[in-house]
Formats: structure tokens, sequence, C-alpha cells
């Protein structure tokens, strides 16, 4: 779904999505947005922070409040302050873009978060615990103390990508090829989406920060797997 009150940035996106073999769905305002939201399955949603009605802030924000983590939301801003645009990603988007922006960027970036991480061909869901923390890769979730965590699709990649990748120190830039699949991006991306990861982890996260190097996830104590079927 494509949510934008200007014509022609709607029109050019949807016409570059359609062309990569994508369904489109249009709306001009927040309130429309939000009738589709109700009525049709949207795959990733990609919302004007300055449109009216809901603006694209306060409908991510909604959806995340409401508990609805599973839908990828990309916000297109006019602002390009460093402040404006975390203030995006710790609303619970999953990724933003500042006007003016390229539509094939776009583009890739929706394709970028309809695919899913899927193992190697052949593999079987597995459950990896780290003390109180289990995730599943066959729900894609995850649980504390048998309390569900509510990860956006991005948080639950990232985590996933540092339980299987204990104790190896990866750069902001490094974080954004493995997990984000992007070449370039702001870094900020990452270290917001690494402060609520912790946030919302609490005390079972083992990230850890590598002053002017990365991040890590402490492998003290190995992910324990096991295959489900």
């Amino acid at each position: 779904m494509i949510a934008d009150d200007d014509n022609v940035v709607r029109d050019v996106v949807r016409r570059y999505l359609e062309r990569d073999g994508l369904e489109v769905a249009i709306a001009r305002d927040g309130n429309e947005a939000l009738r589709l939201l109700g009525t049709q399955r949207i795959d990733v949603a990609v919302l004007d922070v300055m449109m009216p009605g809901p603006d694209g802030l306060a409908l991510c924000r909604s959806l995340r409040q409401r508990g609805d983590y599973t839908l990828p939301v990309i916000l297109l801003t006019a602002l390009g302050e460093e402040d404006d645009r975390i203030a995006g990603l710790e609303a619970g988007a999953d990724d933003y873009l500042t006007k003016p922006f390229s539509p094939r960027e776009l583009a890739l970036r929706v394709r970028s978060l309809l695919r899913r991480a899927p193992g190697p061909v052949g593999a079987s869901p597995v459950d990896l615990t780290v003390g109180e923390l289990t995730v599943s890769t066959a729900s894609r979730s995850a649980t504390v103390r048998g309390e569900p965590v509510s990860l956006t699709n991005r948080e639950f990649e990232l985590l996933l990508f540092f339980m299987t990748h204990a104790d190896t120190v990866f750069s902001r830039e490094e974080l954004l090829k493995q997990v984000w699949r992007w070449d370039f991006g702001d870094l900020s991306t990452v270290t917001v989406h690494v402060k609520r990861l912790r946030s919302k982890l609490g005390d079972q996260h083992r990230v850890q920060t590598v002053w002017g190097r990365g991040y890590l996830w402490s492998g003290d104590e190995r992910p324990r797997e096991e295959q489900t079927v």
C-alpha cells in the first residue's frame, strides 16, 4: 500500500512496484489508508509522514501500539533532520526514505521487506534458546520466560542474526548489508533497531557494544538448537 497525498509520488512509485510484479493499493490520505488496512491484506505499507488525516508517523505508532508488529512499514518524509528520522524508527517503522528519493530505491527496499530470511534449502525450522529467551524460526516469534515479545520483522531478523553469529563483532555497515541487505544507508537505522531490541528483551539481551567497531551477541551461553517438525 502506498499512502501519500502527492499524486506524482503515488503514480511513479505505483508504476515501479507494478513493474516488479507487485499489486499496489493506493491511499490518498491517512483515513483512506486506515480503511485499506482494515479491509485488505497489506504486506508492506509505505506511509507519507506529512499526509492529511492520521499522518504516517501516527499510523505507524497506532499499528505498533495495538500489537501489529508483523506489518513492515516504510515512512516517506520530507524532513531530513536526524532527530526526525530517529523518531520514525522509534515509532516502529522498519525503514524510511527522505524526499526527494529514487523510486527504484524504494522498490528495492519494499522487495527487501517482502523477502523473508529463509534457512538453507531443506533445513528444518528450529527453536533457539539462550537462558530464558526462545526464538522460533517457524513462527518468527520470540518469548522471554514464556511471555511473547512483540518484534517487528526487522527486529526479529536482527535478533536471529545476532543469535546465530555469536561472539562476532559486526559494524553497523556490515549489519546493514547482512540484515537489511542494503549496500548503503543511514547507519542510525541500525543504532535505533539495536536500542529497541535491547529494550524489548530486557535483561535477556546479549547485544554488547564494542566501541569503535560495532556490536556483538555475547555467546557465554550459546543458543541451544531444537529442531521442530
